[in-house]
């Protein structure tokens, strides 16, 4: 049952159908198959109880705010801040673009919103100042990564209710190997980037004057993440109700502070969020009877025990998540591979006495990972739209970034305790 269901799937994503057509005709597929047509009726059922939960409500509202706080100015002023403090540093642009990411990620928890709300202001600049253009989508491309590896994360959110574990947990234990990744990126874009843009040793340093009015200009945008994360560990609020914080935030920022939202945006920004949303939850409601009947049939279980047969080895085991990760992640959505692999992992690390939250952290970072890398390559299409160079290029310049992620996905891989460390420092559940 498992080769058909799975193999249905495999040809419709072939044929180019979109993902949830795929897995909601590969279910009646296997249905037919198996001559278990009296289960039809719990398909929609399924469907409904996918989405039914509270927590998924912060997808639309974290889309919500990211696509106004990129209307509203909010992080046009974030790039401003971020580019005086590394304006006198070589390959400032490249940084400015990862810090920036950081900034936005950590709101919007979207890596494609990252790479098109801060790639859309950075790269046009960067090509200004001489880089080539595949460089400068590949920098904004693979900066976009963070997107969903700080919190708060869309894919967070999903893995935490498909695990059933804490989001806020999910959310603090993002916030080292965030940190870690915008370091590493840093110090790639010294050797990839800076014989376009040597550092600016005439730029005038940067006074206290300067900062605090480039700080005071941009503190409201900067402080949205800190409302976040600071409600949700102080009680304040659930993580759906900060989602729902945050977008009211950037809603009265935008539109009375800064003054850049009119109120003829609003549509538009409603229209795009409402379709973003539509897509996420479209692909979770058909993955919900998808998930179920693989449940029901013991497919999860079936796949475990074949791994864990086939691998001994800790080591090898480990490496194996992470190469299916990263191949299945060059295919389909994040969030899709979250929902289809979280029920056959799950088993598999509890075996290696591994934290459903440490191999939550592994699966989102290697689905981030998946997005920079064709076919998929959802950030390297957004990039290759606004720096307007042919996609094949731009694989080509992202190489290096891909070997440095990759290297720090394997030590946290077998370093866990990196993921761990903060979760663990706050007394946060970890299983």
């Amino acid at each position: 049952m498992a080769g058909l269901l799975f193999g249905i799937l495999a040809l419709m994503m072939a044929l180019g159908l979109p993902i949830a057509v795929s897995l909601g005709l590969s279910l009646i597929a296997a249905l037919l198959a198996g001559e278990l047509t009296h289960l039809f009726p719990m398909v929609p059922q399924r469907m409904f109880v996918a989405v039914d939960t509270f927590t998924f409500m912060a997808i639309p509202f974290f889309i919500l705010a990211g696509n106004l706080m990129a209307r509203g100015g909010m992080s046009k002023r974030m790039i401003n801040f971020v580019q005086l403090l590394l304006r006198r540093k070589p390959a400032a642009l490249a940084k400015i673009t990862t810090g920036a990411s950081l900034f936005f990620g950590s709101i919007s928890g979207s890596n494609p919103a990252t790479v098109a709300a801060i790639g859309g202001l950075t790269i046009p600049h960067m090509q200004k100042k001489g880089y080539p253009p595949e460089l400068a989508a590949a920098v904004a491309a693979a900066s976009g990564t963070i997107g969903v590896i700080l919190p708060p994360s869309i894919p967070m959110v999903t893995y935490a209710v498909t695990a059933n574990v804490s989001v806020g947990t999910m959310f603090m234990a993002g916030i080292v190997p965030g940190l870690v990744f915008v370091l590493v990126m840093m110090q790639v874009h010294r050797f990839t980037c800076v014989k376009y843009e040597p550092a600016d040793t005439t730029a005038p340093r940067l006074t206290a004057k300067e900062f605090f009015a480039a700080f005071r200009d941009a503190g409201l945008a900067l402080l949205m993440p800190f409302i976040i994360l600071g409600g949700i560990y102080g009680g304040i609020f659930t993580p759906t109700e900060a989602a729902a914080v945050a977008s009211v935030f950037a809603f009265i920022i935008s539109k009375f502070v800064y003054k850049e939202l009119k109120a003829g945006d609003l549509f538009e920004v409603f229209v795009r969020s409402a379709k973003s949303s539509a897509l996420i939850l479209f692909v979770i409601s058909l993955s919900g009877p998808f998930g179920w009947f693989m449940t029901s049939q013991g497919i999860p279980g079936q796949i475990a025990t074949a791994v864990l047969n086939t691998f001994e080895s800790r080591i090898a085991l480990l490496l194996m998540i992470n190469v299916m990760l990263l191949v299945i992640g060059l295919f389909l959505e994040t969030n899709v591979v979250i929902l289809l692999l979280t029920p056959i992992l799950l088993p598999i690390g509890a075996s290696l006495g591994l934290s459903p939250i440490v191999l939550g952290m592994l699966i989102v970072i290697n689905t981030s990972i998946g997005m920079t890398t064709p076919p998929l390559a959802v950030n390297v299409f957004v990039a290759s739209s606004i720096a307007g160079v042919r996609i094949e290029k731009i694989t080509r310049a992202i190489v290096p970034y891909m070997f440095a992620l990759l290297g720090v996905l394997l030590v946290f891989t077998y370093i866990p305790q990196i993921i761990t460390f903060l979760p663990k420092l706050l007394g946060l559940p970890l299983f």
